[in-house]
């Protein structure tokens, strides 16, 4: 949901029951990304894992599956700006490495009993007025965050149940 005040950003959350190191690794890795994709825009990846902050790959997009902006097929790189082992990883997309259009997307970990209390948001108050004038944000709309959590629990844990969380 987005913060009270802060229209910009939305955070979903979601128990899954796997380690964060386990989906921390994925998480670094281009080939996981398109494994857990709920947008449907993620058509393949192509690079190395990352394994600090500012390492980058590419992502081979179609935006197709929203049908807001015909870009045709195109690719992105992603910038990795948060890099924490096995607790938050986030990035930046860009034409190169060197241009971000300013949104942000991450996971934060934490441990739980039975698993991993995992919150994924998505920033876009880094975006240009000009950029937000051609394309409609957010772009990936929260159900699709949640969507994508889903995703994520029954590739890393498929068939596990849900952990409960305190609170």
């Amino acid at each position: 949901m987005a913060e009270q005040g802060f229209s910009e950003r939305v955070e979903v959350s979601r128990a899954i029951a796997a380690d964060p190191a386990t989906i921390f690794a994925l998480l670094c890795d281009p080939t996981g990304h398109v494994a857990i994709d709920a947008s449907g825009m993620l058509m393949a990846a192509s690079g190395s894992p990352a394994r600090a902050a500012g390492d980058t790959f590419v992502m081979h997009m179609d935006r197709d599956a929203l049908r807001d902006v015909d870009l045709g097929e195109y690719q992105v790189t992603v910038t990795f700006l948060t890099y924490e082992q096995d607790r938050e990883i986030a990035w930046t997309v860009g034409m190169a490495a060197d241009q971000r259009f300013g949104h942000v997307y991450g996971y934060r970990l934490e441990p739980i009993q039975g698993g991993t209390l995992v919150t994924q948001y998505y920033d876009w108050s880094g975006i240009s007025d000009e950029l937000k004038q051609f394309i409609t944000f957010p772009v990936i709309p929260e159900s699709a965050l949640r969507a994508t959590l889903g995703i994520l629990a029954r590739t890393v844990a498929p068939g596990a149940k849900r952990p409960a969380v305190a609170g």
